[in-house]
């Protein structure tokens, strides 16, 4: 498959990543603030997860895409090394929303364990 269209231009919703991704307080994402944790990304270095997931969308091809009501899902795998040296593939998900063009972030979710 190919790379997302637009994916230089790729929207990553800052409260996204603070609300959700990195954030012990929310429901579900505080089990993924945990993981991430583990990484070494953190609220306080977010820039640094977001350039990550820029690097993913910009370089990886799409190993599937999914179609429903809202637009077309593009799932996205890097292999990542996060601020604490430590090693694992990442799953991105990112949408295109019916009558847009421009991809925006989802969510992200580990395949696999810690390197």
């Amino acid at each position: 498959m190919d790379i997302i269209p637009n994916a230089e231009k790729a929207i990553i919703d800052t409260d996204k990543l603070h609300g959700y991704i990195l954030s012990f307080s929310h429901p579900l994402g505080r089990f993924k603030a945990a993981f991430f944790q583990k990484l070494g990304y953190s609220i306080e270095n977010c820039d640094l997860f977001e350039q990550c997931l820029r690097q993913i969308i910009i370089t990886r091809e799409t190993i599937r895409i999914e179609t429903s009501r809202h637009g077309r899902k593009y799932i996205v795998e890097g292999l990542i090394t996060g601020p604490s040296g430590k090693k694992v593939h990442l799953v991105t998900v990112w949408i295109i929303l019916n009558k847009e063009f421009i991809p925006r972030f989802v969510t992200a979710y580990p395949r696999g364990g810690l390197q």
